[in-house]
């Protein structure tokens, strides 16, 4: 037995080869050309004429718009097997009218494009039998749509079956109770079919890419990429698979019908308010308990509250002055920016994470990661946030080896930044290696090039103390978002 495979391929060559067959007129004789590449012998209007239907005038498509016309012979348009064919490629396969999503109604056979019916039954579709033994209640019944509403307004109803008004022919009116109308589809301005941007789908247009609007008659100012990079959230998921993307931007789907400010909500539809309420109810706003604040779809509670929705009191000998007291230490803010303060006493963010520790939740270990999450380099240890480097390397991370092996113009020229000015006259060159001045302590990058000053910042702190500044943007650890980090999308806090 020969593979599926070799079938399939025998099948797409002999379809192939019957449509170039079927292209081919009947009047057609080879020698209306001398040769390969030779001029046609028939005058432009006769080798047009050929090419079109008995009985067009000048002007129309020729080729019924599905090929070109070379020399009197319709070349069709072939990109799978038995699409278009015929000798002026009149035929087009496999695209005969359906009904309730069945070709031909089940009640006839597709020949050329149009449904050839069987006896008894009649339509484009074969779908309306030509006796009928309804009555006129439950043929009426039979064509109401979910509303009660006969044939969606839209048609006539014929023994259960709605016929959709298309009094112009485009048939752009149909569906089992003409519940699809693509005229909503068409552009005022152009007449097009969604601007010519876009398709159709029972009345709502589906935009190309770099194109939005009712009829994708909006064009971004932005590429496709840079729209989906800008609309993803930092698990992957486009507006978190709660909005749509629009030029680099989510409309989050809204559960609040009036749309002044939704449930939903954030750059990438990453904060759900629904969360913080005990019972959901959109036109409430009992947010946690009446115990706390809703903070992206997190509670934060009230002193002498807990619990995911705030709902557990919590007793504490301490005044809300003094619990905060004890919980700065040496920092301007309670636990650092990186913990939460309950009577006195730092929960260091996020909760599990050792890195992170502290009775002020002061020591922030993954400071000394770079971004492959490499520790010191893999040259020294960490200890509270800072780098011991070990002998014959130092740096901020332990990047830099005391010892160098290169010479000096070869290091310098691997410090030149892109305008040529050695580590951008901000820092001092070491073994090919920029180290940025340590004066200015903003500035950052391979070559010293970054202002992270322009970081965000949050509470006063950059990055909210929930990522590291990388030129000039905030890198966000693990469950923080925002563009100073400073929304939690991780577990609950305990």
């Amino acid at each position: 037995m020969r593979p599926a495979g070799f079938r399939n391929f025998l099948l797409l060559a002999s379809s192939l080869f019957f449509v170039g067959l079927s292209a081919v007129p009947q009047n057609f004789s080879p020698s209306l050309r001398s040769g390969s590449g030779a001029t046609c012998r028939l005058s432009q209007a006769e080798s047009e004429r050929r090419c079109r239907a008995p009985g067009q005038p000048p002007g129309v498509a020729l080729c019924h718009g599905r090929g070109l016309c070379d020399c009197g012979v319709c070349i069709c348009h072939v990109k799978e097997p038995g699409v278009f064919f015929g000798p002026l490629c009149e035929c087009h396969e496999w695209v005969c009218e359906t009904y309730d999503g069945r070709t031909c109604a089940g009640h006839g056979k597709c020949d050329c494009g149009k449904c050839k019916c069987d006896r008894g039954w009649s339509g484009e579709a074969c779908q309306y039998p030509t006796n009928c033994d309804l009555t006129k209640k439950k043929s009426n019944q039979m064509c109401k749509n979910s509303q009660d509403i006969i044939c969606s307004n839209a048609g006539t109803c014929h023994c259960g079956r709605c016929k959709c008004d298309n009094s112009d022919g485009n048939g752009l009116v149909y569906g089992k109770f003409c519940e699809c109308d693509d005229r909503e589809c068409i552009d005022d301005e152009t007449e097009e079919i969604c601007g010519g941007h876009g398709k159709c789908y029972c009345g709502n247009c589906y935009c190309e890419a770099g194109w939005h609007g009712d009829k994708c008659e909006f064009q971004c100012d932005i590429t496709p990429w840079e729209s989906k990079r800008r609309c993803t959230s930092p698990d992957g998921k486009i507006c978190n698979n709660r909005g749509t993307c629009v030029c680099g931007e989510c409309s989050c789907h809204d559960v609040d019908p009036t749309g002044d400010w939704g449930d939903i909500h954030g750059d990438t539809c990453e904060c759900d308010e629904r969360d913080c309420k005990a019972v959901y109810d959109r036109y409430s706003d009992d947010f946690c308990s009446g115990h706390g604040q809703c903070n992206c779809g997190r509670c934060d509670c009230k002193l002498g509250w807990y619990g995911k929705k705030c709902e557990h009191p919590r007793s504490c000998p301490l005044s809300p002055e003094e619990s905060i007291k004890k919980c700065q230490g040496s920092s301007d803010l309670p636990c650092s920016g990186r913990g939460k303060c309950e009577c006195g006493k730092c929960t260091c963010y996020p909760p599990g994470d050792r890195r992170v520790y502290g009775k002020t939740c002061e020591c922030d270990d993954r400071r000394c990661e770079d971004l492959n999450s490499v520790v010191c380099g893999g040259h020294g240890t960490c200890s509270c946030g800072r780098c011991i480097c070990e002998r014959g390397w130092f740096g901020k991370l332990c990047q830099h080896p005391r010892k160098c092996n290169m010479t000096e113009e070869l290091s310098k020229s691997l410090c030149e930044s892109a305008d040529g000015i050695l580590c951008s006259g901000k820092g001092s060159c070491h073994c090919g290696k920029c180290i940025c001045s340590a004066e200015e302590w903003y500035i950052s990058g391979e070559f010293c090039d970054c202002d992270d000053r322009d970081c965000d910042k949050h509470d006063g702190l950059i990055c909210t103390g929930n990522g590291i500044c990388s030129c000039g943007n905030c890198e966000c650890w693990d469950g923080w978002n925002g563009n100073a980090c400073e929304i939690w999308l991780g577990t609950d806090y305990p």
